[in-house]
């Protein structure tokens, strides 16, 4: 068995990148969009910024760039790292020491959760959860960057997510015209021209705040014609809309913002904290289980996100054979959040997109995911392509193995979130027949876990038994739990756009997406189309 641990993983280094020999003033000129982003970032002070509107909230905006420039220091840990990258292959062929006291370290903050922490130098080590920030494009990232303090109401926590952000297909070297370029966006700025790639999206952004009714009263100020009439009610309907409907969001699409078309969601923190954390909805936890753009950060939510990628990473695991490749480890975890969602049963998405996302983000679901495959005792990489040099950069698909171990794999169920774990629960008291009086005891003890008891966590005889089900059986369950979950939020939600949105909004947002299910229909009958063809040209040479 050909295998490489990288116990510097687990601090948020994946080892230093190759840097081109020769300088690069341009990036966009010489190198696709996203395809090698190892654009050194400026390492300077950040600039405190007063908001768009002149208004002068000191306190806020210092917040508001503190947030900002933890999310940029941590996207400069993720691209480059202090260890040599010989360093790095010593460690990953098990010739270092620090691999115990690293797995160590790692276990340490998922047994203690600090739930109380208030700044990032509360967070388990100074590298913690940098795997959650994607190197990037510079240029990009900065006009990015600018788009929240385009608002006066404070954001806490904001992320760019989507095909407007990481493209979902390769490069067509096809250049719009500036009739289709305006057409989408009104004045794009050349970055955001370059890194979209000859096809024009509207980029979507998720805004973490801390009040919502608050929040939506400045915005509604600042941004009235971001709303529908719903807004006419006042900020309280806004935010009761918002929090009582759905999955506590609220999208205000089609808004242009510093020239470039945008559409943003906006979330109480503790609504995604607990998304995270225990998987009520999976609205917002599934769309941070795929690749994002981190414009500002929050140590509590980088945290619970950690988890949450850690949780995704258990799921899926509990849907795949013993033997897989990466690209079904992503697939599976990137299609989570579609299982139940309402759009992927109607003709309103393209029904290759987690084919298209995994595909065309392999490296970036690696950034993500390969800390926390490192920190657990049941899969590991087994493939000669890990020897390779910088083979964390690369986009080949490597082979994995995972220990079936029904104690290994029913440990696993226990540390599932616990809402989702409950449902699951419930799914194999039915099917296991366990009296109702036993099945309450188990669930009370499960309610009473305070956030200190990770390490009792282990799974017991109720767990062993569903980990050593049928695997079809398993899947199943799981597949049908995690529909349970997704469903009712996300029908809700949609059900909600034309309140939040307009009619007219919804109505061309539904027109898009059908747009996109026929462009995957068509492509996808091109494809069986040539490749029967070629399998009637072998026939015929035969």
């Amino acid at each position: 068995m050909v295998t490489r641990r990288i116990p510097l993983a687990l601090k948020g280094g994946l080892g230093r990148r190759t840097l081109p020999t020769t300088a690069v003033t341009n990036p966009f000129h010489t190198l696709a969009p996203f395809s090698n982003p190892i654009v050194q970032l400026s390492r300077r002070p950040p600039q405190v910024r007063s908001f768009a509107t002149g208004i002068d909230d000191a306190k806020e905006t210092k917040k508001g760039a503190e947030h900002e420039a933890a999310a940029d220091s941590a996207t400069s840990t993720a691209q480059s790292d202090t260890r040599s990258h010989r360093a790095v292959q010593d460690e990953a062929s098990g010739s270092g020491s620090s691999d115990s006291s690293v797995v160590s370290e790692v276990k340490d903050w998922e047994a203690n959760p600090n739930w109380k922490i208030e700044s990032f130098k509360d967070l388990p080590h100074a590298n913690f959860g940098v795997n959650q920030h994607m190197p990037f494009n510079a240029e990009f990232k900065e006009v990015l960057k600018q788009i929240p303090w385009a608002f006066r109401a404070p954001i806490r926590y904001a992320f760019a997510y989507g095909s407007g952000v990481f493209p979902q297909s390769k490069s067509s070297g096809r250049v719009p015209t500036a009739e289709e370029i305006r057409a989408i966006h009104p004045k794009a700025p050349l970055a955001v021209q370059r890194a979209q790639d000859g096809s024009p999206k509207m980029i979507d952004f998720i805004f973490g705040v801390s009040h919502t009714q608050h929040w939506h009263s400045l915005n509604m100020k600042q941004h009235r014609d971001h709303y529908s009439l719903l807004a006419s009610l006042g900020s309280g309907a806004v935010s009761y809309v918002q929090d009582r409907w759905g999955a506590g969001v609220y999208f205000n699409p089609y808004v242009v913002v510093n020239g470039i078309l945008i559409k943003y969601g906006v979330v109480q923190l503790g609504t995604l904290e607990k998304d995270l954390t225990e998987w009520d909805t999976l609205y917002l936890a599934g769309r941070l289980q795929k690749p994002v753009k981190i414009l500002r950060d929050d140590p509590k939510i980088r945290l619970a996100n950690q988890m949450n990628l850690l949780s995704a990473l258990r799921t899926a695991l509990l849907l795949l054979p013993p033997t897989f490749t990466e690209e079904e480890l992503y697939a599976t975890i990137a299609g989570i959040s579609y299982l139940g969602d309402p759009r992927m049963a109607l003709p309103t998405e393209n029904p290759k997109k987690v084919k298209n996302i995994v595909g065309n983000n392999m490296a970036n679901f690696r950034r993500l995911y390969l800390p926390l495959i490192e920190t657990l005792p049941n899969v590991e990489f087994n493939d000669p392509g890990t020897g390779a040099k910088d083979w964390v950069w690369g986009d080949a698909s490597l082979q994995l193995v995972q220990d079936m171990d029904p104690v290994k794999r029913g440990n696993m169920v226990r540390r599932l979130p616990k809402a989702f774990r409950s449902r699951l629960y419930f799914q194999y008291q039915k099917k296991f027949a366990v009296p109702q009086e036993d099945f309450n005891k188990m669930m009370e003890e499960s309610k009473n876990e305070d956030s200190v008891a990770f390490k009792r966590r282990e799974g017991g005889g109720f767990e062993r038994r569903i980990a050593q089900d049928d695997p079809a059986e398993l899947r199943k369950y799981v597949r049908t739990v995690i529909k349970q979950t997704v469903s009712w939020p996300s029908t809700t939600q949609s059900l909600k756009g034309p309140f939040t949105s307009g009619f007219r909004r919804t109505w061309r947002y539904l027109l898009e997406k059908m747009d996109k299910y026929r462009q995957g229909k068509a492509e996808s009958t091109a494809k069986a189309g040539s490749e029967g063809d070629a399998k009637a040209d072998e026939s015929e040479k035969k």
